[in-house]
């Protein structure tokens, strides 16, 4: 059968149906739930769909078990469902075919592998092994890879698909306007990857809509000499009165099938937006015509992959790498950036702490998560108008991937060098609670971002036209309450290419000294965050909410003061305190003092004695 299948895509053009979740969505299954759990619990809902594509003329139904992996289904509670929802997705679609045959659908895992995120390319690869096995056991014909952004996952799903069957495997990406997919990769690149892993047919699905694909379409047939497949959106959604509805008519689509076949694809057919009468009408141009064949000329030569550059040494990428490479002590100072648009005040405690002996400032970025400037402004005002350089926090929340590297190059760009990459407070912990955070990576998946533009390479592993040069710094919490989970962290940030730390504030020498000890196999220069308390209430919000430790002799000091003022004056004298304790077991500090500009001049002082001796 699976011969079969392959011998009849090399003599003519196939016809695949269009998009289950739009209809599924038009029949009133709202977008909250697990579309591919309607195979046990709503079957009829999911036939009907089936039975109007192959009506249609569809010669190939695909399973609904896009979103049915293992863990996918695991944010839906139903990973031990996986195997039987599989498995009643090709009885529903073959109990629907007829003579058509049917493609058990395979999605994307809907989590970053490694670097970004946190899993393996062998959990991936397990993951899309299951679920193949399920699909070829009970009947599949073939399988159909789709909606992949990014390549390295595609690579681990077609791994996975073949350690499980011998069935053949229809590879497809998904691409940006630029036409290439979503980590980057160009379609030519994606193609060439997809032939040497094995695919047996490759292409393009869902995307914007037919325009930009057919483009993408053309660059892979120059790639592969494998047969294509082209599955389209019905043009982008455009929001009319609060739904996005696909606008590109039937008639329309099927004109650019006749352009997809020219360009050498064997198998058409619709994704988002597509319907019944879509698939109907490019089944009636496959019928009406005999395609001919590629009109471009096909070059198999592999393209090596995208060479990575040699990392700019540390102490060439900044003043602050420099001081570090050389073993100096480093003090950092952190200036909030401003609420609203006026930054006169923060320009001008920066100079302050520069006359005062400060190396750099570290803008953090929305501070718990309240509404201030952008640090990237305040940090790029910082930089042309002082000599001090500004250090950018960069966090993970509300950014995806795309857009950080686009910042992260932007700013590179206008002379950003000097970072710290933290995963970020939610928002609700600040002066919007209904607000919601997005986190696509966390901090280790930046970090491995930032390492590879470093290298040269954006996230997909593809040249960016050259390097940055940023100096990497990342946070680590040595109080932190799973402290074996931190350590892990640290550990895995240092691999991913950090190149110095700033901790949590610092009020207990033997948790730092703990720290210091359990991550000597992963050294990395250390700044100990210095926060001097102004009364002990703060001290123990600071303690119970933010998970710092403080010693119970440094609370009942702060309790015993008296007045604000004394209580202040403690709070410093115990931050010296610790700066004294720390000099010559760290690389420098982080000093916050929210505005107290003298005593941070204090702190800077006590940091600069016996320099010499250091």
């Amino acid at each position: 059968m699976p011969d079969d299948f392959l011998q009849q895509v090399s003599e003519r053009v196939l016809v695949s149906d269009g998009a289950m979740g739009t209809m599924l969505y038009a029949r009133g299954v709202f977008i909250n739930r697990s579309y591919d759990e309607l195979n046990l619990s709503q079957p009829a809902v999911v036939k009907e769909i089936h039975l109007a594509y192959a009506h249609a003329g569809a010669e190939i139904i695909e399973t609904n078990t896009f979103g049915a992996s293992p863990i996918a289904l695991e944010k839906y509670g139903l990973r031990e469902k996986a195997a039987a929802i599989n498995r009643a997705g090709v009885a529903l679609a073959r109990e629907c075919a007829g003579d058509a045959w049917v493609a058990g659908a395979i999605g994307p895992l809907g989590v970053y592998l490694e670097p970004l995120g946190k899993l393996s390319f062998e959990e991936a690869r397990a993951a899309f092994r299951e679920q193949a096995a399920a699909l070829a056991e009970s009947g599949a014909d073939l399988l159909m890879l789709e909606t992949f952004g990014q390549v390295n996952e595609l690579r681990e799903a077609i791994f996975g698909a073949r350690d499980a069957c011998n069935l053949p495997i229809a590879a497809q990406i998904t691409i940006d306007d630029e036409g290439r997919a979503l980590d980057g990769t160009p379609a030519q690149e994606a193609a060439r990857r997809m032939h040497d892993w094995g695919a047996d047919i490759i292409g393009i699905n869902c995307s914007g809509g037919p325009v930009g694909m057919l483009e993408a379409l053309e660059a892979m047939a120059r790639a592969t000499t494998r047969p294509l497949i082209a599955q389209p959106n019905a043009g982008k959604p455009r929001n009319v009165e609060g739904r996005n509805l696909y606008m590109v008519s039937p008639e329309y689509l099927a004109d650019y099938a006749r352009q997809f076949i020219t360009a050498g694809a064997k198998i058409v057919g619709g994704c988002c937006g597509t319907t019944p009468e879509h698939i109907k009408w490019i089944r009636n141009y496959v019928r009406s015509t005999t395609p001919g064949r590629r009109r471009v000329q096909v070059n198999t030569v592999a393209k090596p992959d995208a060479e990575e550059r040699k990392v700019i040494p540390a102490a060439e990428r900044s003043a602050l790498g420099r001081r570090l490479a050389e073993g100096k002590f480093v003090t950092l100072v952190e200036i909030l950036p401003p609420r609203g648009s006026d930054a006169t005040k923060e320009l001008e405690s920066a100079a302050f702490f520069e006359q005062h002996g400060a190396d750099a400032i570290n803008i953090p970025d929305g501070p718990r998560a309240n509404a201030r400037m952008s640090n990237q402004a305040l940090a790029l005002m910082l930089r042309s108008r002082l000599q001090i350089e500004p250090v950018l926090h960069y966090c993970c929340r509300d950014r995806n991937v795309i857009s950080m590297q686009s910042d992260l190059l932007g700013g590179y760009a206008l002379g950003l060098r000097n970072l710290i990459l933290i995963t970020g407070d939610p928002p609700k912990l600040g002066n919007y609670p209904d607000a919601t955070a997005v986190f696509d990576v966390d901090a280790i998946g930046l970090a491995n971002l930032v390492s590879n533009l470093n290298r040269g390479l954006d996230l997909g592993g593809n040249a960016v036209g050259g390097q940055t040069s940023f100096l990497i710094g990342v946070g680590a919490n040595p109080g932190a309450l799973n402290y074996e989970e931190e350590l892990r962290r640290y550990r895995f940030k240092v691999e991913a290419g950090a190149d110095y730390i700033v901790t949590q504030p610092v009020f207990d020498l033997e948790v730092m000294e703990r720290f210091l000890h359990d991550t000597e196999s992963h050294r990395r220069p250390l700044l100990a965050g210095i926060w001097p308390l102004t009364s002990a209430r703060q001290a123990e919000f600071m303690q119970n909410e933010l998970h710092v430790q403080i010693p119970p002799a440094v609370l009942e000091r702060m309790r015993a003061a008296r007045t604000a003022e004394a209580a202040k004056a403690e709070g410093l004298a115990i931050a010296q305190e610790m700066v004294r304790a720390l000099r010559g077991k760290i690389a420098g500090i982080q000093i916050s003092v929210l505005g107290r500009n003298q005593a941070g001049a204090v702190l800077l002082a006590t940091a600069q004695e016996n320099t010499a001796a250091a």
